[in-house]
């Protein structure tokens, strides 16, 4: 008979390059997946790999929990990037749930972030419940349009962009090239989106292999009328004639950035124009995209799905609040309420279009909250007030959660593209 093991008996640590291979088979093995990879798949996700930063829990020598982190950069509300530890590949096998694997794994990591000096740490969550008790809290949603060509409204004889641009399809090599740059000058202008490796145009152009079911997409890229970059999407197509000789096929965008709105326009309205497709699912959109509004009737996109994306741990709120911009101009005091003695206490926040300071004080507190209600109000998504109407704030001072919006709330929803 085998006996079960006791937590304290499951040693956690960070892998070696040794037991990487092992390591991936029980993150496939946490997420259901099929547990067998390549050889190249394995050496593809190896880039990556950084001694410890990827941690392991293991019972009589088999890793039955995992947890990784990396360096990552977060767009804050003005353009500012602060550094964040971004934390992936977290999962506990069914067979060692309750034993606090995972509160073991994030204590570790989170204590190392916050000595190197990261702002936030950041994840995107696979179920709700999880990681409130770690203090994040969801602060972009994502939202994917499902758009109905034929009645979008669109002219059917389009034949490129009507400002003067044109849309050319590339190869990956090209958007190896063109994607980094243009990338980047999105990413500034878009609090909650993050940075994107070299690793990261390798595997979604090809050129390394992650998964051996990736096929190669369609690439188009928007140039304005003086040649500039503007714009680029990838996109796949299927391939459904239905049961009558009728085109019914659906593109489905897997990414689509645009630095400008008549980029956006260009790349939708010629993604709307592809001979036999006859639906168009957007892909991860922010909730407030231009997208519907682009169409003659806007009712031909719908919404197909809306959901919490990424969620954010505020590690140093002093570094966090001053780091962001801020249209308004006061003055709030809060008490923010730690969860593991990292971060948490009373600080007064002193804001302006000029630029903002946060620094402990002793001063009554106007508005208190968690960590995670703070990881999400931090971006400008959600709202002071509605958290309050669901007690999950609570004012010490009446009008504070109002106030708190007037700073903090932004007149464009924040957006992270990117899964990780």
């Amino acid at each position: 008979m085998t006996s079960t093991s006791r937590p304290d008996d499951i040693d956690i640590r960070p892998i070696t390059g040794a037991e990487f291979a092992a390591w991936l088979r029980a993150v496939n093995t946490g997420f259901l997946r099929a547990s067998a990879l390549s050889d190249e798949e394995v050496e593809g996700r190896r880039e990556r790999f950084v001694e410890g930063r990827y941690l392991g829990a293991f019972d009589r020598g088999r890793c039955v929990a995992t947890f990784r982190s990396f360096d990552q950069q977060l767009t804050t509300v003005g353009g500012a990037s602060v550094p964040a530890d971004a934390i992936s590949g977290v999962t506990v096998t069914a067979t060692h749930r309750r034993r606090g694997l995972l509160s073991r794994m994030m204590a570790r990591d989170l204590t190392a972030a916050k000595e190197r000096g990261d702002v936030v740490a950041t994840l995107i969550a696979a179920e709700y419940p999880i990681y409130g008790r770690y203090g994040f809290g969801p602060a972009t949603w994502t939202a994917e349009w499902t758009v109905d060509v034929p009645r979008a409204g669109l002219d059917a004889r389009w034949a490129g962009p009507a400002d003067g641009g044109r849309i050319d399809l590339v190869e990956g090599e090209d958007v190896r090239k063109l994607g980094p740059e243009l990338h980047e000058r999105m990413r500034r202008g878009r609090p909650g989106a993050i940075d994107r490796h070299e690793t990261w145009w390798k595997v979604h152009t090809g050129a390394l292999l992650w998964d051996a079911s990736w096929k190669p997409p369609f690439f188009a890229v928007y140039r304005s009328a003086s040649g500039e970059v503007q714009g680029m999407a990838a996109y796949e197509v299927d391939d459904n004639w239905g049961d009558a000789k009728q085109p019914l096929n659906t593109a489905t965008v897997q990414w689509l950035i645009g630095v400008t709105p008549a980029a956006e326009r260009a790349l939708w309205e010629y993604l709307c124009s592809v001979d036999w497709v006859v639906k168009v699912k957007s892909g991860s959109r922010a909730p407030d995209d231009l997208l519907p509004h682009l169409l003659p009737d806007p009712r031909a996109a719908r919404i197909t799905s809306l959901a919490d994306w990424l969620w954010v741990r505020v590690l140093d709120v002093e570094r966090a609040l001053e780091a962001r911009t801020y249209e308004g101009t006061g003055a709030l005091v809060l008490e923010v309420a730690g969860v593991d003695g990292l971060t948490g206490g009373r600080y007064r926040l002193e804001a302006s279009p000029e630029g903002a300071s946060c620094t402990p004080t002793t001063e009554s507190a106007e508005l208190e909250l968690g960590l995670g209600e703070l990881g999400a109000l931090w971006l400008g998504d959600e709202s002071a007030v509605r958290l309050a109407a669901l007690g999950r704030v609570r004012e010490e001072r009446a009008g504070a959660a109002r106030k708190a919006d007037a700073l903090l709330r932004t007149s464009r929803r924040p957006w992270c593209p990117d899964m990780f």
